[in-house]
C-alpha cells in the first residue's frame, strides 16, 4: 500500500515573528514529498520509522476527543503491520518533515475530517490549525501546527496573526526570470527545541522585544506585503534590512561558519540570506535578483530554486 503524497512547505517570512503575531507566508514545496507506506521486505529506515509511529499513536490517543478523534482501529492495526512515512523530506531541515506526517495521518484516520474540497472558513481553517498544532507538539515540545496545515492543504499560506489565517494566491513565476528565491544546504542538522528555546531566553529582555516589534516584525510584514503584490524592488529592499536584523540579533541560530557568507551577501547586494525555519543548520533561504550572480557568489555551495521572479 501507498497512500497519497503530502508535500514538504517554507516558510518564505516570519519564522519567530510568527511567535509573537507577525505576518507569516508559507508555500507548499513538491520538490521533497512523502507518503504512508507498507513494505513486504522493510529497509532499516521503514522500521525505524514505524517504531517512532507507534510512539506518536500512544501520543495521538492522549489528545482530547472534542478537538479530534481517531479510527484507532484501523490505525494501530495498520502500524502493526509495519506501515511507516516513506519520505525524501531532509529531517531537522526546516522544510517540514514533521508536518508532512501528522497530515497524512490526519488525512488517512481522523473521523469528520475537514477536507481540502470544502469550503474553507476561517474557523475551519483555525480549527484544523489547532488540531495539527496539537499532533505536531509530539515532535517539537510546541508547535503552530502550521506546518501540517501548508502540507495538507497544499496551498499558500497567509498569516495575519495568530488567529487570523487565510489561503491565499502568490504571484505566478517567471520561467525565465533572473531573480529567485533558492535554498542554500548549510550540511548541518538543526534542531528546533533549542532555538526556540534560545528565543525564548531573549524575550525576556525588554531590548530584544523592541528590537522585534520595530525591527524585526516591520520588515517581516512588509516582505509578506511585498511578495503579495508582487513589489520586487520594495521586496529586496526589505528583505535586505531583515537579514542584517537576523544577523545582528539572531547570532545563535545561524551556524557560525556562515555569518561571513551572510555579511558579504549585504555588503556585495549578489543575494541576501534569512532563515529557513528556526535556523541553527538545515537550509538557509536566500534571496537574490540575479541567481546566476549569487550562484558565482556562492559557488561552493548547493542551492536549489525554489520561487522565480
Amino acid at each position: 500500500m501507498k497512500g497519497p503524497l503530502f508535500y514538504s512547505k517554507i516558510l518564505l517570512f516570519g519564522e519567530y515573528g510568527i511567535i509573537k503575531d507577525s505576518k507569516g507566508l508559507s508555500i507548499p514545496y513538491s520538490f521533497y514529498n512523502g507518503a504512508l507506506k507498507k513494505d513486504d521486505n522493510p529497509s532499516e529506515h521503514a522500521i525505524i520509522s514505524n517504531k517512532n509511529l507507534k510512539s506518536f499513536v500512544n501520543y495521538l490517543e492522549t489528545i482530547d476527543v472534542d478537538l479530534v478523534s481517531f479510527d484507532f482501529k484501523s490505525l494501530k492495526a495498520d502500524v502493526n503491520s509495519g506501515m511507516y512515512f516513506d519520505s525524501s523530506i531532509p529531517q531537522g531541515y526546516g522544510v517540514g518533515s514533521s508536518g508532512a506526517l501528522v497530515a497524512a495521518i490526519y488525512d488517512k484516520y481522523a473521523q469528520d475530517k475537514i477536507t481540502v474540497l470544502e469550503n474553507l472558513t476561517r474557523e475551519k481553517l483555525l480549527k484544523l490549525k489547532t488540531i495539527f498544532s496539537e499532533m505536531e507538539s509530539f515532535f517539537h515540545g510546541k508547535s503552530s501546527g502550521l506546518d501540517p496545515l501548508n502540507s495538507y492543504l497544499s496551498i499558500p499560506i497567509l498569516i495575519n496573526s495568530k488567529d487570523n489565517i487565510e489561503a491565499t494566491g502568490i504571484p505566478s513565476q517567471q520561467s525565465n526570470g533572473k531573480g529567485a528565491v533558492f535554498l542554500l544546504d548549510s550540511g548541518i542538522i538543526g534542531e528546533t527545541a533549542p532555538m526556540v528555546g534560545i528565543f525564548m531566553e531573549n524575550m525576556k529582555q525588554e531590548g530584544f522585544r523592541k528590537m522585534l516589534k520595530d525591527q524585526f516584525i516591520k520588515h517581516t510584514d512588509a516582505c509578506v506585503e511585498d511578495f503579495l503584490k508582487g513589489d520586487i524592488k520594495s521586496l529586496f529592499s526589505n528583505t535586505k534590512q531583515l537579514s542584517k536584523v537576523v544577523l545582528n540579533h539572531f547570532k545563535p541560530m545561524i551556524p557560525k561558519q556562515f555569518h561571513e557568507l551572510w555579511k558579504k551577501g549585504l555588503e556585495t547586494n549578489d543575494y541576501y540570506l534569512k532563515l529557513c525555519g528556526s535556523g541553527g543548520g538545515g537550509y538557509i533561504l536566500g534571496f537574490t535578483e540575479d541567481f546566476d550572480k549569487a550562484q558565482k557568489s556562492l559557488s561552493d555551495y548547493k542551492l536549489e530554486v525554489v520561487y522565480n521572479f
